[in-house]
């Protein structure tokens, strides 16, 4: 049952940041279509870059700690990702420089985007997996 619990667990963290990511992601469609201004656009995104990397950490920790080996695997490559990012001071989103990214910004939290989606169906499988493990005995 402990397991059930475990991927639950893991299932809102990964509804957490599809929110978090499809949020950068309309913020990004409304300056395309010039429904807000850039500063305000970059302010917005900028607000929860931290808390996705943050909740994308603890994810991968929180697997560790379950014993999810290859859940835990599968969630180093975008973690190295965002820890390149923050430490090469790149993670926020520049104000002037925009509108010349845009299409790079987007495609990139299309990418992150696809990639959590992927979790998020392994996480889903292996749930239900448990659960029906459970049933069984």
């Amino acid at each position: 049952m402990g397991d059930i619990w475990a991927w639950l667990i893991s299932f809102f963290f990964l509804i957490a940041l599809v929110a978090i990511i499809v949020y950068q992601l309309v913020c990004l469609a409304d300056l395309e279509f010039d429904y807000i201004n850039p500063y305000d656009s970059a302010s917005r995104i900028n607000y929860v870059v931290l808390p996705e990397f943050i909740i994308q950490g603890v994810l991968c920790v929180f697997y560790l700690f379950t014993g999810h080996w290859f859940m835990a695997i599968l969630c180093l490559p975008y973690m190295y990702y965002n820890f390149q990012l923050y430490s090469k001071r790149q993670h926020l989103v520049d104000v002037t420089e925009i509108f010349n990214l845009l299409n790079w910004e987007k495609k990139k939290r299309l990418f992150k985007l696809a990639y959590i989606i992927l979790n998020l169906f392994l996480t889903i499988f292996w749930m239900i997996y448990s659960a029906l493990d459970d049933y069984e005995d």
